[in-house]
């Protein structure tokens, strides 16, 4: 009766994709291409000027980082995706149990609310534009007004309600507003070329010439710094295979490629347009002032893309936060559906909602969201090290349940794996992206150490 169920609503949650449900490879371009030029590539873009970045490091590094995050895709998500045909949750259950499923549901549940709170801080920023609200700083945790704090309340409860009609109304949502985003950055991105001055490839490169010291607060990137970090941004979803639930719809592994569109439209030509907008920011008076008093200045993206294209940037910056946040309350939404049964996924997802809009009242998610993006991969990533080592190196294409509720082996390698990696970066000051890759390697061979394969 439950496999019938989720045959007839198409999602089938705990039973593979049937072969006349498979989706072609254009199907995950276009949602890629949009999810990924989203709320998020507002504050990245500018944070990385931040960092005294050189024009070669950002450049050449957003590159190859992005470029490893395809192949990671393509041949890790993609390929354990279409062999096994399952959601990441029923796939975890049948190796770790579902108790620990329900742990797990719960930190990532969590993770998501927070990166919803952020980009309704994004969405805040363009909103309270036209009642002069006063902007979050980069080094600021709490909120800095009540005019702040109501305007993040208004556009959180308006996110939730959204979330909470379900995946229907979050994906038609996504696929009108993508386009007029995407139209957006690249006119933020001409505009802001204009401003600067820029009449050639080198007045361009000159942009970040060769580097400068990091705001106050920040750290000094370099070229391994971008790479690291933009290869793993998205650590959660591809080696911490997040996206099987994704590509467990895919014809075959080669749709892991569509991720290109998302990783080239959005983390590169997304994350530049955002940071020539910062640069042009940078130049005004009252920014040099505070850069002078070792004070640094507000990333808030929405007056940013306010100064560049009016109030076409403000449209655009409300629709980014919105298309990044709805999903993302979504899927919080059915982490915790774990851990309430019986409440109803629209409740569920409105708690989920609530969780994020809170978030949202503190800028510090915004405003250090490269640090928060990188323990969020770092945390989830090392699941995905049990899912990949159990495929290609246990069982194969022949998964068994486990015999278990809650698979105690695997939880030890998890939290042991975060623990030991998370404070050696806390000690040594390790930048937190270099130890996502260590962290996950070793979870995946300890996992390979405990385990003898099942016949």
């Amino acid at each position: 009766m439950e496999e019938n169920k989720e045959i007839q609503s198409g999602e089938f949650e705990r039973t593979p994709v049937p072969q006349s449900k498979l989706k072609s490879w254009k199907s995950f371009l276009g949602m890629y291409a949009g999810e990924h030029a989203a709320g998020t590539e507002f504050v990245i873009g500018p944070l990385f000027l931040t960092t005294g970045v050189s024009a070669f490091d950002l450049i050449v590094g957003l590159f190859v980082g992005n470029l490893l995050a395809v192949l990671s895709w393509r041949f890790l998500t993609a390929e354990v995706a279409v062999k096994h045909r399952l959601t990441l949750y029923y796939q975890l259950e049948k190796i770790c149990g579902p108790k620990l499923v329900t742990v797990y549901n719960l930190a990532n549940g969590v993770l998501f609310c927070f990166l919803a709170g952020s980009m309704i801080t994004v969405s805040a920023t363009a909103v309270g534009i036209p009642f002069d609200m006063e902007m979050p700083k980069l080094t600021d945790t709490l909120p800095n007004s009540i005019t702040f704090v109501i305007i993040v309340i208004l556009v959180g409860l308006v996110i939730s309600v959204i979330a909470a009609r379900g995946y229907d109304t979050v994906t038609k949502a996504a696929n009108w507003m993508s386009p007029v985003i995407v139209c957006g950055f690249v006119a933020a991105g001409i505009v802001a070329l204009v401003q600067l001055e820029v009449h050639s490839f080198s007045d361009f490169w000159n942009i970040w010439g060769e580097g400068s010291d990091p705001f106050p607060g920040q750290i000094k990137y370099t070229i391994w710094h971008v790479i690291f970090w933009s290869w793993f941004a998205n650590g959660a979803m591809h080696i911490g295979m997040s996206d099987l639930s994704v590509f467990r719809f895919a014809k075959s592994a080669n749709a892991g490629w569509t991720t290109s569109a998302g990783m080239y439209v959005g983390h590169y030509m997304a994350w530049i347009a955002a940071a020539l907008l910062y640069a042009v920011y940078l130049k005004s008076p009252e920014v040099q002032q505070l850069l002078q008093s070792g004070t640094a200045p507000s990333v808030a993206p929405g007056p940013l893309a306010y100064n560049a294209i009016g109030f076409f940037g403000i449209i655009v910056v409300v629709l980014a936060g919105w298309t990044t946040a709805n999903p993302t309350i979504y899927r919080a939404g059915l982490a915790f559906q774990s851990l309430l049964p019986k409440t109803s996924t629209f409740w569920v997802t409105i708690i989920a909602g609530s969780v994020a809009t809170i978030a949202g009242l503190f800028p510090a998610f915004a405003m250090k969201l490269l640090d928060f993006v990188s323990l969020y991969g770092f945390i989830l990533a090392p699941m995905g090290a049990i899912i990949v080592f159990d495929h290609f190196f246990i069982n194969g294409s022949n998964l068994k349940a486990c015999k278990t509720s809650f698979n105690v082996k695997v939880f030890l390698i998890w939290t042991l794996s975060a623990v030991v990696f998370y404070g050696l970066s806390l000690s040594t000051g390790i930048f937190l992206s270099y130890l996502t890759l260590p962290a996950w390697l070793v979870c995946g061979v300890l996992y390979l150490t405990v385990n003898k394969k099942r016949s």
